[in-house]
């Protein structure tokens, strides 16, 4: 039996691996902090040999001297991940690495060769986003399209951070992510929760032709006016065979002459 206690512990264990996430990219903005090495060299050059290392790295490199970076980062991953791992934890881990590696590899394609270094997490969440929204829609599962709801909720306004509107700002980034996030969902639409089949559905894929009450109904009427129209027509005909079989009666009268 689904009960409050265990949807509590479902919800708890999504949350982990999303707080780990959380906790990774802080601890490496810690260190980014502490040690003299600027870790934003590291971050993602488009088209550029060593910028590849960026596909690695890239999410969980903040600007160091700008703590909003990280802090507007950190909510939508937290939120994100864990209804990622709620929903599909059967394929969570896969679609956040694929998510990771994924928006990055396109990055590097379609960034431009103007030396810009990308780095955070918003590439990843766009991804993230994108992947809830459109598997929730592709799955026609009521619970999932009201995640899609939520999500377009939540984070709707983000479709205009996939263009050129704000400088410093990696729109390429987001773009690449939801971009991946869009086509994961495409993937994956086969594997994770599906909505529950109908019974005719079933019986539909097994070859099992459904009831067709209306028709029956119809071939039940059909027949019992048929029978009777015969039965109609039996009797007249029976009449009219006792008619021909019956003998001639001559009545004579007679009258007296006045």
């Amino acid at each position: 039996m689904y009960t409050r206690t265990t949807a509590n512990q479902q919800l708890r264990a999504a949350a982990l691996p999303a707080l780990l996430v959380v906790i990774i990219m802080w601890l490496v903005y810690w260190a980014d902090y502490l040690f003299p090495i600027d870790f934003q060299r590291y971050g993602l050059q488009a088209q550029y040999i060593k910028g590849l290392r960026g596909i690695i790295l890239m999410p969980w490199i903040h600007a160091h001297n700008d703590i909003k970076h990280i802090l507007n980062n950190s909510l939508p991953t937290f939120l994100l991940l864990t209804l990622l791992f709620q929903s599909y934890k059967e394929i969570a881990w896969r679609v956040f690495i694929l998510s990771w590696l994924f928006t990055g590899a396109l990055l590097w394609f379609i960034g431009g060769s103007n030396g810009a270094i990308h780095i955070g997490m918003s590439g990843v969440i766009y991804a993230l986003t994108g992947f809830l929204f459109t598997s929730g829609v592709l799955r026609k599962y009521l619970p999932l399209q009201a995640l899609s709801l939520f999500i377009v909720f939540l984070y709707g306004s983000m479709i205009w951070g996939i263009f050129p509107t704000q400088p410093r700002v990696s729109w390429q980034g987001h773009l690449s992510g939801l971009v991946v996030g869009v086509i994961l969902a495409f993937i994956y639409r086969k594997q994770g929760p599906q909505r529950p089949k109908y019974q005719y559905e079933i019986e539909k894929e097994l070859g099992i032709e459904p009831p067709d009450f209306e028709g029956d109904l119809q071939r039940a009427i059909e027949a019992e006016l048929a029978q009777r129209a015969a039965e109609e027509e039996a009797k007249a005909a029976e009449a009219k065979q006792q008619s021909e079989q019956a003998p001639t009666i001559v009545v004579y009268e007679y009258k007296k002459n006045d």
